[in-house]
């Protein structure tokens, strides 16, 4: 971590809720941040890819997250529950990464198919050593993703499965005809699924196999040579790539096996002082906690930028892209919760976590293709928890949710110059943002205050941008821990914005004390 740098100025304390806000006057330190948007410079587009959202067997991500089979007293179509799957659709969730993780890399996928009371019961030996039955597998999955509007991506077993499994799971789900065709028709879907995005093993360097770099490498090489798809359509492999600043892992594989691969993943949890196992409460912490964890978000951008100048040593048209499909915070388990189920609350320093990321993935949007936030369901960072017949959202949710505009977009380059924050030995920018030109034409600009105490004017000059009047959202609440629960679900949520405003080529954003605020420009 950086020195930590000393405030001149007292703390100016902002109390805000979810549910209105005033605009105040003060600004962190006496020092004004100002930024320029570049839209006469468009960058990449941002790929919708970029949400995809992940859903693995773990703990009750699945199993009464989003399955619930014949429990008639939870409304579901198919097994799948109703509030759930309308609650997804509305964030547009483009992709689901699927069975896994590290319950991926133990699966096989022929124990997910044909009649639910002929399949076995295995012991989920990754997480918490509970029964799987295995209801849901493929069928059940392809029926989720078609509920959700969403595409596949199929995490493959390179850890104990073998090239001739894998290859027959994908002739099984893709092909037209033939006897795993067949087979298919049989259990209940004639016409093959798409799959556009296939995942060669998970975390070979970990779960998938505890292999070295150069041994992955070739088998990367072996199982992707027979992940083939039918005529006239096509799979994206995505290679195992890389636990957090292993750099030497991203060398090997796109030196060794970068020709056979579209995408290239990485890992990278936000942790307590970087610590793992993971620790720290998830709801109860001070505010050096919350300064630790923006402060680990923040090293996204440190570890995207290095991975990918070694990419582009090798790769420098960018064709194979860096897929992140594991990130979010990791905090200790929810008290009285199963220490293997990795439930967690979600407070909202998740949701400034999450739109650092947004905004990051922005930044790198030419090699950053697709990312996956961990996890879903009831999982780490997740968007939604369930208990029973009960359904909240949470603050992640939300910034997932404002930020929709992004999804394939054109990045607008943006340059902030803004006064830190800092707490013990923790120093941070104050302000995290992005813009985009959206597909509906507009420009959609999204600021974070990361400053919990103080809020922050900002003064953005629109360059090449003609704007006469902006709107816009903003999520914050009273307290730096403040979550949504059962009984209190809109603690944290958007609420409408209006301390912005536009003239003569400059954008004023009074922005609140620990905030996330989302502007459109017309």
């Amino acid at each position: 971590m950086t020195k930590t740098l000393r405030r001149t100025a007292s703390a100016l304390l902002l109390c805000a809720s979810a549910l209105a806000w005033q605009p105040a006057s003060a600004d962190t330190d006496g020092k004004p941040t100002t930024a320029t948007i570049h839209a006469d410079k468009p960058g990449a587009v941002y790929d919708k890819a970029i949400f995809t959202q992940f859903a693995e067997h773990l703990g009750n991500g699945i199993y009464g997250g989003l399955w619930v089979g014949n429990d008639k007293s939870i409304p579901n179509t198919n097994g799948f529950r109703n509030d759930v799957i309308s609650a997804l659709r509305n964030l547009s969730v483009p992709i689901i990464r699927w069975p896994g993780g590290c319950f991926a890399d133990e699966y096989h996928w022929r124990e997910g198919i044909g009649p639910k009371k002929d399949r076995p019961v295995k012991i989920n030996t990754h997480w918490g050593g509970v029964t799987e039955p295995n209801t849901v597998g493929t069928h059940e999955y392809f029926e989720l993703i078609r509920q959700v509007g969403a595409q596949a991506y199929i995490s493959g077993n390179v850890g104990n499965g073998s090239p001739q499994e894998m290859a027959e799971w994908v002739e099984y789900m893709t092909s037209p005809a033939g006897t795993l065709a067949q087979e298919r028709a049989k259990n209940g879907h004639k016409e093959p699924w798409a799959v556009p995005y296939f995942g060669i093993g998970n975390e070979l360097w970990g779960c998938g196999g505890n292999m070295r770099a150069e041994f992955a490498a070739d088998e990367t090489r072996r199982y992707a040579t027979f992940v083939k798809a039918p005529r006239g359509t096509r799979i994206m492999k995505i290679a195992a790539g890389a636990n957090v600043d292993d750099y030497n892992w991203t060398e090997t594989i796109m030196r060794e096996a970068g020709d056979k691969l579209d995408g290239l993943s990485l890992h990278y949890y936000t942790l307590l002082n970087g610590q793992f196992p993971p620790k720290g409460d998830p709801v109860d912490f001070d505010e050096s906690a919350w300064a630790n964890i923006l402060s680990g978000a923040r090293r996204m951008d440190e570890l995207v930028t290095k991975h990918s100048a070694i990419m582009d040593k090798y790769d420098p048209a960018k064709r194979v892209f860096l897929a992140v499909d594991e990130w979010g915070t990791w905090f200790a388990q929810d008290k009285g919760t199963h220490p293997g189920f990795l439930r967690q609350q979600n407070t909202l320093r998740d949701a400034l976590v999450a739109s650092i990321h947004l905004d990051i993935f922005a930044k790198h949007a030419d090699r950053v293709r697709m990312t996956a936030i961990a996890q879903m369901v009831n999982v780490l960072q997740a968007m939604i928890l369930t208990e029973g017949k009960k359904m909240v959202l949470t603050p992640t949710y939300h910034v997932f949710e404002m930020y929709k505009p992004w999804q394939d977009a054109t990045v607008l380059p943006i340059d902030i110059q803004t006064p830190w924050y800092a707490k013990d030995q923790f120093t941070m920018p104050a302000v995290s943002g992005s813009a985009v030109k959206g597909k509906d034409g507009k420009v959609h600009v999204g600021l974070s205050n990361l400053d919990p105490n103080q809020p922050n004017t900002v003064t953005v000059k629109l360059d090449g941008l003609n704007a006469a009047t902006v709107t816009g959202r903003v999520l914050t609440a009273s307290a730096i821990n403040a979550h949504n629960s059962f009984d209190a679900p809109e603690t944290v949520k958007p609420a409408a914005f209006t301390g912005a405003q536009v003239s003569g080529g400059t954008l004023t954003v009074t922005l609140p004390a620990k905030s996330v605020v989302v502007l459109e420009l017309q």
